[in-house]
């Protein structure tokens, strides 16, 4: 039977001629829950909510939820609903076995020869897929075994406990010399090399500096004198902080780049990646990132760029959280995430497709001092944007020379302030009016609110003229124009930062007059320079 109306529109007349045939095939295959003569029989729903699942419906509670709600694209073998799917013989299931066992250079492909001699795990995945499970097996090796296995705890949703617990079960059940993983761990060791890898780079506990590049070798901060290296009790001075003790402060890297080549290794979805210029539908109405006026542009002022459907437009998200769920705990770690908008909008935002690029850890939050820990994120953008890298395409086929770009941010408005480089407290906190914020301070709280946001409204908007709704005045100010990259640029560009938050010394010390720069411009405003302004293309105007 045809099942393309799956992936219909629910308002065609495709998808309700499928729906119409789904439940006839239903009707006549399904064992069929016996109720009462005068009630009518009951099936599972397999829409998008439901999912197969408790309780059974009617066909015309089906009907409604199949095309209110849509039904499961990955159920395409309908064993719920009468469907019998051949089972394979033996000698297939053999076959399937060597098949997975032969895949080895091709999952060193998806993966990257690179990463295998990093991790130095060749040798040893080499050796678990030629040795068998038990002496004289010649269904299984090591490897396959464990895979097999692992698949069907992904599928079921075993728990780590119960899997161990039937891993101890087969080792009982083999032959004597098998060399079945006996725990969950040892099991996931196997398959170790398949993850992702990582980057753990030491910081200073005061956020001046990554021990990377030239400080590398270094046991001192050089901004703040802090050791690199946690003291133990007893230790009297930094001197004898050991060197191999746990780091003071730790951030972790998810390089970006081998994960890119992961996905365009996948041949669904390097075909996704391409959708937002094969699939998607130009009409004049913004229905994705690509129907914006910001792709248009980057478009036209870098059409080498542009042309190239499979270039990637990624979006970066970052804020604090606590790990621990204690509200008490005044704790703060801040992972860095990354969406890729090439994607269809019904997949961007789904968890398979948000990479976790970065996790900065607490207590602490890096604050203003973002920047420092954003650095090999930056590198490894700066590397996609000017030189691209060499990707396999297992859609296509082919290799191509792929390249990245910082498409926005999304983050809320105190972590804007940390990534843009703009105060965001105060009386000039909005980031559009700068100096002309409307502002008011609060006689009794002591607050300041901002008022002036009618100012953005159509010139004859009813708003405009309401007195008691608002602050008891009328709103006839202009909206004013926000600033171009170029202008953003010239503002910050000779703003000398310290990164660190240094101790600060005791007592009263009387406030820094700040100077003020030519045409009127307030320096204060800018505190530091925007993370994004090391990348190249950010200034364009």
């Amino acid at each position: 039977m045809d099942r393309s109306w799956m992936r219909a529109n629910r308002l065609s007349t495709e998808y309700r001629h499928g729906v119409m045939e789904f439940l006839q095939f239903t009707e006549s295959n399904a064992e069929l829950e016996r109720p009462p003569p005068e009630f009518p029989p009951l099936f599972l729903c397999p829409c998008i909510n439901c999912a197969n699942k408790e309780p059974k419906r009617t066909k015309k509670e089906i009907m409604n939820h199949l095309i209110c709600d849509g039904i499961c694209q990955n159920y395409t073998q309908w064993i719920w609903h009468g469907e019998v799917v051949a089972t394979p013989s033996v000698s297939h299931r053999e076959s399937g076995s060597v098949d997975i066992d032969d895949r080895l250079e091709d999952m060193m492909r998806d993966i990257g020869e690179d990463s295998f001699k990093r991790a130095h795990v060749y040798e040893t995945l080499c050796s678990d897929k030629d040795e068998p499970l038990y002496p004289g097996c010649t269904n299984f090796t090591r490897l396959s075994a464990v895979l097999k296995l692992f698949n069907l705890k992904a599928k079921n949703g075993w728990t780590d406990k119960s899997f161990t617990e039937l891993l101890e079960l087969l080792i009982q059940m083999l032959p004597e010399g098998n060399v079945m993983p006996n725990r969950y761990y040892e099991a996931k060791k196997v398959l170790c090399p398949m993850g992702l890898e990582y980057e753990k780079i030491h910081a200073c506990p005061n956020d001046c500096i990554l021990y990377r590049k030239e400080f590398v070798n270094y046991n001192h901060c050089p901004t703040c004198k802090a050791s690199r290296y946690k003291k133990k009790d007893g230790d009297s001075s930094d001197d004898e902080v050991t060197k191999t003790g746990p780091p003071a402060k730790v951030v972790w890297y998810l390089p970006i780049i081998s994960r890119f080549k992961r996905l365009f290794a996948n041949a669904n979805d390097a075909k996704n990646l391409r959708w937002h210029a094969e699939e998607r539908k130009c009409d004049g109405q913004i229905r994705h990132v690509a129907d914006s006026l910001q792709w248009k542009k980057i478009d036209s002022l870098f059409p080498n760029f542009g042309k190239e459907s499979r270039n990637l437009r990624l979006g970066l998200a970052t804020d604090g959280m606590n790990p621990f769920g204690n509200q008490s705990t005044n704790h703060s770690s801040w992972p860095v995430l990354l969406m890729i908008y090439n994607l269809s909008p019904w997949l961007c935002m789904k968890r398979k497709y948000i990479m976790l690029s970065m996790m900065i850890s607490g207590p602490r939050q890096p604050g203003n001092d973002i920047d420092v820990y954003l650095s090999p994120l930056i590198d490894d953008l700066k590397v996609l944007w000017e030189e691209g890298v060499d990707v396999f395409d297992s859609y296509s086929g082919e290799q191509f020379n792929m390249r990245a770009m910082l498409f926005c941010t999304i983050n809320d408005f105190p972590a804007y302030g940390n990534l843009s480089g703009y105060s965001v407290k105060g009386h000039n906190a909005c980031p559009i009016c700068g100096k002309k914020t409307c502002y008011k301070q609060l006689k009794n709280g002591k607050k300041t609110v901002y008022l002036g946001h009618r100012k953005f409204l159509n010139r004859y908007h009813p708003y405009r003229r309401l007195r008691k709704a608002f602050d008891g005045d009328q709103e006839n100010g202009v909206a004013p124009t926000p600033l171009t990259g170029e202008e953003v640029y010239e503002r910050q560009r000779d703003i000398n930062v310290v990164f660190g938050k240094c101790q600060k010394p005791k007592g009263r010390v009387p406030k820094a007059k700040v100077p003020k720069a030519e045409n009127d411009r307030t320096v204060d405003l800018m505190y530091s320079s925007n993370v994004s302004l090391y990348l190249p293309y950010i200034m364009r105007p």
